[in-house]
Order: C-alpha cells, then sequence, then structure tokens
C-alpha cells in the first residue's frame, strides 16, 4: 500500500458503545428533549416532561405501535449510545426519577452528549475509509478528543462549546468525504445543502456525489445508483427508495433508512437492517394512460415539477 494512503479500517474501534442500549439508559430521550405535534409527534412535549407514553420502567408503552399511534419522529430518533453514556458513566447508574435533584442537570447533560457519540460515530466511519495517510492521522487524533470530552464530568460536559467543537471535526469528516469519493475516479455532482424536495431523481447520475447536508424530503430516488454519495446529514424523511442502490453509500446511517420509504430492492450496506415498515414487494413499475392532446393540466406534470402524489 503506498505511504500516500492508507486504510484504517484494523484500527477502527468497536461500533457497539455507539449503538443504543435502552436497557442501560434511564428514558432520557424521552424526557429531555421537546417536541412539537406534527407529522412526527402526536402531541405537544416540553423539554424535561417525561412523554406519557413512558412507563416507570423507562419503556415506551406503545414502542411497537409507535408510527400507527402517530409518533414516526420517535423510530427515527438515535442517540448513538449518549443515553447509556450519561446513565452509566456520567451520573454512575442514577436514576432521574430517584433522584430528581439530578434531573435537570442529567437531561443537560444528555444535550450535550448526543451530537458528542454522534461525531464519535462518523468519525469511527471516516476511519474505515482509504484516506490519505496525515488526514488518517488527524481523524484518529479526532476521535480520541472527542472520546476523551465524552468522559469528562458533568460540570465539564455542560461547559464545552459543542458547536466549535462540531465545525472543527466536519471539516476533517468533509475532507475524508471528499477523498473517498474521488479515489479511483471522478468526483459526482456537488449538491451540498441542496433543497431537492419532492425531487424527480429518477436516471440523475448520483454516483460520488456530495449531498452532504442535502434536503431530500420526499425525494424520488427510485432505482438511482448511489455508489460512493456522501450523505453526511442528508434528510430522507419520505424519500422514496425503491430499488435504489445504496450499498456503496457514504456516512448512511440507520435512521436516515427508517425516515425513507425502500423495498425488498433497495440495496443496503451490510451493517444497516432493512426497516420492518419498508413494502416486502419489489418495485412494479405503473404504466399510466396516454394524456389527451392539448391538455396539459393546470401546473403540467407533477414528476417534472419535482413534486409526487
Amino acid at each position: 500500500m503506498p505511504e500516500s494512503t492508507r486504510s484504517a479500517t484494523s484500527a477502527t474501534p468497536d461500533r457497539d458503545h455507539l449503538r443504543a442500549d435502552c436497557a442501560r439508559c434511564v428514558g432520557l430521550c424521552c424526557v429531555a428533549p421537546a417536541f412539537a405535534a406534527s407529522a412526527d409527534f402526536a402531541i405537544d412535549k416540553p423539554a424535561g416532561r417525561p412523554c406519557p407514553n413512558l412507563g416507570a420502567d423507562h419503556r415506551c408503552g406503545i414502542h411497537s405501535e409507535l408510527r400507527e399511534r402517530g409518533f414516526p419522529g420517535c423510530t427515527v430518533f438515535d442517540c448513538f449510545g449518549a443515553g447509556q453514556q450519561v446513565t452509566q458513566v456520567t451520573f454512575g447508574g442514577r436514576d432521574w426519577q430517584g433522584a430528581p435533584d439530578t434531573a435537570a442537570v442529567m437531561f443537560d447533560t444528555f444535550a450535550v452528549m448526543r451530537p458528542l457519540h454522534e461525531l464519535l460515530w462518523y468519525l469511527t466511519e471516516a476511519l474505515a475509509l482509504r484516506t490519505p495517510a496525515a488526514l488518517g492521522d488527524a481523524l484518529a487524533a479526532a476521535r480520541a478528543e472527542t472520546a476523551r470530552l465524552t468522559a469528562g464530568r458533568p460540570e465539564e460536559l455542560l461547559a464545552l462549546d459543542v458547536p466549535a467543537h462540531r465545525d472543527r471535526v466536519n471539516v476533517l469528516l468533509a475532507r475524508a468525504g471528499d477523498a473517498a469519493r474521488a479515489a479511483g475516479g471522478r468526483p459526482g455532482p456537488d449538491h451540498r445543502g441542496a433543497h431537492l424536495f419532492g425531487a424527480d431523481l429518477r436516471g440523475a447520475d448520483l454516483r460520488r456525489a456530495n449531498l452532504r447536508g442535502a434536503l431530500l424530503i420526499g425525494a424520488d430516488l427510485r432505482g438511482v445508483d448511489l455508489h460512493l454519495a456522501d450523505l453526511t446529514g442528508a434528510d430522507l424523511r419520505g424519500a422514496d427508495l425503491r430499488g435504489a442502490d445504496l450499498a456503496g453509500a457514504l456516512f448512511l446511517h440507520q435512521s436516515q433508512l427508517d425516515a425513507a420509504r425502500g423495498d425488498a430492492r433497495t440495496g443496503l450496506p451490510a451493517r444497516l437492517a432493512r426497516p420492518g415498515h419498508w413494502t416486502a414487494l419489489p418495485l412494479t413499475p405503473v404504466r399510466r394512460p396516454p394524456r389527451p392532446a392539448g391538455r396539459s393540466g393546470a401546473g403540467g406534470d407533477p414528476a417534472r415539477r419535482g413534486r409526487r402524489r
């Protein structure tokens, strides 16, 4: 292997501590955040107030029916293991119900820990990519520093400037994504932060594309090849991924899939699970009758305008 590049796969830390373990948490995600009645949540809930569906055992009483009961937003939330870190490490196993004097600090600490653990997840993914040696070393150093921060005491965590730390790490993550997209070929189109709400992207060449932070809510990506596309922070809520190939996509997280729609033909990385609400049926083309001559409709073809019914 050339000295200018390296594969850090062998040095990638175990990902288990970056997966939510609700059995080792005290329902922090059901108490600490606020949410508003919307398509994602059936009710309003202020920050720090337990969700009425949360039981005394810190378990959701409607977990198996969240989508049907109007709480799809809960199904796509991921703490990246921050819940058990705060519960078991930062607060030594204490329960906010049994120690109400610590509740507010515990909830505020969770709000800091969650983005730090998210950064750890992205850094771990970046370290598994083939990157220039110097960049790989910088990523490893950033991961070690972020892990050190997560081990701090509550007062240390609450004093952190998380946005500033995130900005520094994001520079490295963007460079890692760019290096991976350019490896062995020409980078694809740059759609960073693009507003692609409901866009019809069928047939678009998005291989090696930069889709960091792109708003793909409701976008039609049926059959699209997303090999080496950087999907860091891309909003895929309601996106149609039926028949799409995401097996080689970069920085794709389970929560993004959970928020989208797909089917049995959607290609996924081996480390991710096919969401239970996805259809088991493969994509079936639907023939539409030809439109009568001279009657194009009030607004033209919805697909061409980037909207779907």
